[in-house]
């Protein structure tokens, strides 16, 4: 089986309320999240999942705040010795707008993207404005989506799991490495989703929720089972990802 090195490019950023990531914990308090682009580096195709922001703000306030350099598209892929152009595979864990800016300058690419998420983005519930179907439109005229609708293997050693915790079309990406099993989540969560402090633990919650879900409780199990079967966690906006190591 093909394993594979992680590179986490930081795309973008985000600064808002914590609580936007941990539900019903920590809300008032400042944070700031790095959106990723992830290289998967091994096979014999140039495989990426998520595309990030097209215009970044990039500062060095935000770049302290989560310990690592901002890029835009074009630079971050440039890191690895890759172009846009030659992008084989986007794998998307989902739709809003923060994970599918760059899309349309992946014109080589097919992209995997599951049902309940690109019927969602054409038609969002009025409370979630974060799917903007103007980022895909070129993508799905050109007819480079690839729809998925159960779980299912992308590519020797990749397979996507459908994990509607965030969204109701999230995947979460599951790659094989030298160290094991590795999820990038297909919901927007950090490391302290998955490992609460033990005030959060003597209450007698394993994980916490995503800050923004489709359903809290479901929410809370699917964590729970993606924790599970892992051996290495990569929580979709974890800060300590973001000085760019590969992984593992």
């Amino acid at each position: 089986m093909t394993r594979y090195r992680i590179h986490p490019i930081v795309m973008g950023t985000k600064q808002f309320d914590k609580g936007m990531m941990t539900y019903q914990h920590d809300y008032g308090k400042p944070y700031t999240i790095p959106i990723y682009c992830w290289y998967l580096e091994g096979g014999d195709r140039t495989i990426i999942v998520d595309t990030g922001e097209m215009h970044p703000v990039r500062s060095e306030d935000r770049e302290q705040a989560i310990g690592g350099r901002i890029y835009t598209f074009e630079e971050g892929l440039d890191r690895h010795g890759l172009t846009p152009e030659g992008i084989d595979l986007v794998i998307h864990t989902h739709l809003h707008n923060d994970h599918c800016e760059n899309d349309y300058k992946c014109t080589n690419a097919e992209f995997i993207v599951h049902a309940k998420e690109l019927a969602r983005i054409h038609d969002p519930h009025p409370l979630d404005f974060r799917y903007v179907e103007d980022y895909i439109e070129d993508v799905e005229e050109n007819g480079q989506l690839r729809i998925v609708e159960q779980d299912t293997t992308i590519a020797d050693g990749i397979r996507v799991m459908h994990t509607p915790a965030h969204t109701e079309g999230g995947l979460t990406v599951l790659v094989e490495t030298d160290g094991g099993t590795a999820a990038i989540t297909g919901f927007c969560v950090i490391n302290e989703n998955f490992f609460p402090p033990k005030s959060i633990l003597a209450m007698e919650m394993d994980v916490i929720p995503p800050g923004t879900h489709v359903n809290a409780y479901a929410a809370y199990d699917i964590m729970i089972k993606v924790k599970q079967m892992a051996d290495i966690l990569l929580p979709l906006h974890e800060p300590a990802f973001a000085d760019g190591k590969p992984i593992p």
